[in-house]
């Protein structure tokens, strides 16, 4: 806080216009004689000690006055004494606080009206403490709450044990290393594995203009990342349940108390942005916009369950040295989904579907999670067999991490959890049930006996966030290169899925048509015109590890056939491009089709730096 005091022999004010949303009720003063007027300006941080800055303000003014012989005391809220001002709401109350204390320590005493324009009239004394400034600072800084947790490992037969405990066999290694880094915070060696080269080769990068911890996605990198969302989308609508896709806002303001309650959970995660003295937080995820559309819907029991969809720009203030590209960042895309349900029991049975598909998801793709339950002790006792059904359908032993009753919104949180190439774990996959935003936000149904009730919230990431998916996919690729395969993306995911390639100049136009039909039918192919040799051409084509390359030559543009080099096989074969454009959709049903984000011709594109090779082309 920011005080400054004034001796005034006159003083008087009136305000003319209002200047903020929050703010008192307008009064005109009358022509004070011998007050000390006391300017304050409340600051940000004096939010995380309110009570403690009330009372030094008060005894600081109350000094100043009875030195200064004066007859009154006027608190007048003024915003210009610091940049770094708390949110109006937060001002108020402590401009306030101050006034009511002294009022009720029987100082004559008046407040000048918050949130308003106001003209003043000041004659100042000329003694030497007629004039002077105070600076108030919070006498407690903002502390992380300590969360006692309690860690064991629960079997699918329903056995617990202490981690301690727990005779790790080779099957659990991972778990192993899991619960080492959880429960027994063992030092993880840091490094740069070849995932980090993957990234950068296909064009994810820092931005080096912006805040630390965002990204920049290059033509490559725009069609992964395009693919993942729309794939997301996909994904969300299998759950068999009716799903509404929304878009919003990534601001909330901190004074919607809703938004305040929940954002505190987060604490120092928070990023926060200041605008005409007003505080919002960015975006931990999509729940505030969902949320704040949900409570103006009018719900049946009938309408549920129901899921409301948006991939969200989402922040989160992660610390510099934590970063990480592609996995730890500060802004990234979540593609979050949230499942209103009528019930517990219906939200238990809803989970249950969704954990089979977050497992199912990463299957495709050639993973196995691990799994951290983290569950309230209350749900845990009242529910374990439940729990316990859902460790079975794991078909392997959990980490849980028993947390008291009532610290946050839900009452089971689990993560789903990579080793990556460098043996760390990854959180890739989430879910949820959240028992308390409902009643937050104002969220409701009326059910079947015509009463308004809160429906219970899954939360979940299916895919996780689309680009812990793609460090994910990346690292799937670096487990097979270490086995001596060629390192390959999914057909879907793949920026570029066929080159076609003619031999020489006549053989062009027939390559051109062959591209020309593979586009139509939503193929991602280009033609490598360049004048460069063939094996040139083949070379960079692994070089960007396109999957299929059709080599056009003049017994190809005879016989109305194509050469096509199959990259995970290795192998060549010859067909007509029906047969082909048939194999292409068999191996992409299911999976969305992104139109390119580079020109058909190579020769009208630059040397991309990313296309280098990495180990293995």
């Amino acid at each position: 806080m920011k005080l400054l005091t004034i001796h005034a022999k006159e003083f008087m004010f009136k305000p003319t216009e209002r200047a903020l949303d929050i703010f008192d009720e307008p009064i005109t003063s009358e022509r004070y004689e011998n007050v000390l007027v006391a300017f304050i300006t409340v600051e940000e941080d004096d939010e995380k000690d309110i009570d403690g800055v009330v009372t030094q303000a008060v005894n600081e003014i109350i000094d100043i006055y009875k030195k200064v012989g004066a007859r009154g005391i006027v608190i007048y809220p003024y915003a210009h004494l610091s940049s770094s001002l708390a949110a109006p709401s937060v001002a108020k109350e402590i401009v306030s606080k101050v006034y009511e204390v002294l009022k009720n320590e029987g100082f004559n005493v008046v407040k000048a009206p918050f949130g308003w324009y106001k003209e003043f009239e000041l004659h100042c004394y000329g003694h030497p403490l007629s004039e002077l400034s105070r600076t108030i600072r919070p006498t407690i800084r903002e502390r992380r709450r300590t969360i006692e947790k309690k860690y064991y490992i629960l079997t699918p037969d329903g056995n617990i044990y202490k981690p301690g405990e727990f005779e790790f066999s080779n099957e659990n290694i991972e778990l192993k290393i899991l619960v080492d880094k959880e429960v027994f915070k063992k030092e993880i060696e840091g490094g740069q594995g070849k995932v980090l080269q993957y990234l950068k080769k296909f064009g994810f990068e820092w931005e080096e203009l912006s805040d630390h911890g965002h990204m920049r996605y290059e033509p490559h990198a725009t069609v992964i990342l395009e693919a993942v969302m729309q794939y997301s989308w996909i994904v969300a609508n299998s759950l068999n349940i009716p799903v509404f896709r929304v878009k919003g806002t990534n601001m909330f303001n901190v004074n919607a108390e809703a938004v305040k309650q929940h954002a505190e959970l987060f604490g120092e995660r928070m990023y926060e942005v200041r605008i005409d003295n007003d505080r919002y937080i960015l975006r931990f995820a999509a729940c505030y916009q969902q949320f704040s559309i949900l409570k103006d819907w009018v719900l049946s029991y009938r309408d549920l369950p129901m899921g409301m969809f948006e991939i969200a720009d989402s922040y989160r203030y992660e610390q510099r040295g934590e970063l990480v590209l592609g996995f730890r960042l500060r802004r990234f895309h979540m593609p979050d989904l949230h499942i209103l349900t009528k019930d517990l029991e219906e939200a238990k049975r809803i989970a249950m579907i969704v954990r089979n598909k977050i497992v199912e998801e990463a299957r495709k793709i050639g993973r196995e999670y691990q799994a951290i339950y983290n569950i309230t002790e209350d749900f845990f006792n009242t529910n374990f067999e439940y729990i316990v059904e859902l460790v079975r359908a794991e078909g392997k032993p959990v980490l849980v991490v028993l947390y008291p009753p009532g610290l946050y919104y839900w009452v089971i949180n689990v993560e789903y959890i990579i080793i990556d190439e460098l043996k760390r774990p990854r959180e890739i996959a989430t879910w949820q049930i959240d028992v308390g935003n409902a009643k937050r936000f104002g969220i409701k149904y009326v059910d079947e006996n015509g009463v308004e009730r809160h429906p219970i919230i899954i939360h979940t990431a299916i895919l996780g966030s689309v680009e812990r998916y793609i460090y994910m996919v990346f690292d799937t690729v670096a487990r097979s290169e270490s086995e001596n395969k060629p390192p390959t993306l999914p057909l879907w995911l793949s920026p570029i899925q066929v080159r076609v390639i003619p031999i020489s100049k006549e053989t062009l136009t027939y390559a051109i048509n062959v591209a020309k039909e593979l586009s139509r039918h939503g193929i991602r192919v280009d033609i490598d015109d360049r004048d460069e040799s063939l094996g040139k051409k083949i070379r960079d084509a692994g070089i960007e590890w396109i999957p299929y390359v059709i080599v056009i030559g003049e017994r190809e543009m005879k016989t109305g056939t194509i050469n096509v080099r199959i990259r995970k096989d290795g192998i060549q074969r010859v067909m007509h491009i029906d047969e082909f454009i048939k194999l292409i959709n068999e191996e992409l049903n299911g999976y969305p089709r992104i139109e390119s984000s580079l020109p058909m011709f190579l020769s009208k594109r630059p040397r991309l730096y990313y296309l280098q090779p990495t180990t293995q082309s």
